[in-house]
């Protein structure tokens, strides 16, 4: 990851950690002062959710350490590691308590006692929230150039952004909900109203935990990398002298900006072993300019006979899994 790279998370990160304690705080009290168990289920929201910016830069910062004999290929994936168990605190935390929250509160309704708080609480908090959603917005949009936001999702190989991003919306999203519940509560005298609203609440965090534990999860068992490194190793491969076939690449995501890959290639069979090194250390080469995220290349000389005999074994044994 570059310097400017892990600045723009970081500062994404920083300014979502900051928005959210702020609102936890008056959230809490707000809470302890007029009985509402939604902005109670809001507190407990965005504690969670400053706990997960901890937990993001403390993966960031366990990431950037440098390989070493345990870790040929680095730490990168200690960030997907953090990310994850984020998704999971979303749930276990986050949805768990408002969903118990506004359970207790259906069957023991309460009226909200100084109701003006709270709404004086919301609506600051949209704005602080909403200043925090901004920072991540821009800062994903950036990175994600004209592809659709879900697919930008998916495709990203860099957790950070958009688990703030839904983070933050997820929290806009509760916000409104608790708006409209402690309005039901208070304007319709229908208590009730507070404890669907928490209920509501819950549905959206563990929705939200959700969509992020299956996008981190897969980066955390192992993805290959964008369709682009690909192309781009066998560019700096072709037109190569010496190379008959290239066969095929195949790579692994090791971290946001750290990729591994095989490349198996027919060379001729009159080149020496010294002609091969040269030819190998040539694609390195290129490869530092075009794509330097890929930290290591393996180069197999391979007839493409034996390279489709191999996909046809992987394939078999892939179809003996799934029966």
């Amino acid at each position: 990851m570059t310097t400017q790279q892990a600045d723009s998370s970081r500062m994404v990160v920083y300014a979502a950690m900051a928005g959210n304690l702020a609102v936890a705080v008056v959230k809490f009290i707000a809470a302890a002062l007029t009985g509402s168990s939604a902005m109670l289920s809001e507190g407990v929201h965005s504690l969670v959710d400053t706990g997960n910016e901890v937990l993001l830069l403390y993966g960031m910062k366990r990431a950037r350490r440098p390989a070493d004999e345990s870790h040929p290929f680095g730490y990168g994936r200690e960030l997907y590691f953090w990310s994850f168990i984020v998704a999971l605190l979303v749930f276990a935390l986050g949805a768990g308590v408002s969903l118990y929250e506004g359970v207790h509160h259906l069957r023991h309704p309460e009226p909200i006692e100084r109701p003006i708080i709270n709404y004086v609480v919301l609506l600051a908090a949209m704005a602080f929230e909403g200043a925090s959603w901004w920072v991540a917005w821009r800062e994903f949009k950036r990175a994600r150039g004209e592809v659709d936001t879900l697919q930008a999702v998916r495709d990203s190989k860099d957790p950070t952004t958009f688990v703030v991003l839904f983070e933050d919306s997820a929290a806009m999203l509760g916000l409104m909900i608790a708006l409209a519940g402690v309005a039901a509560s208070h304007l319709l005298e229908l208590p009730e109203a507070d404890g669907i609203a928490s209920i509501l609440i819950g549905g959206v965090l563990a929705a939200t935990a959700y969509f992020l534990a299956v996008e981190t999860k897969g980066l955390l068992m192992g993805e290959p990398a964008l369709p682009r490194v690909r192309r781009l190793i066998l560019e700096a491969a072709q037109g190569e002298p010496g190379i008959r076939t290239i066969n095929g690449v195949i790579t692994s995501q090791q971290g946001p900006h750290t990729v591994i890959a095989a490349i198996s290639v027919a060379f001729d069979d009159a080149m020496t072993a010294v002609e091969i090194e040269a030819c190998i250390e040539r694609i390195e080469a290129v490869l530092q300019r075009t794509a330097p995220d890929v930290i290591a290349l393996f180069v197999k000389p391979q007839t493409p006979q034996a390279w489709a005999e191999r996909l046809r074994r992987r394939q078999r044994r892939g179809a003996e899994g799934n029966g």
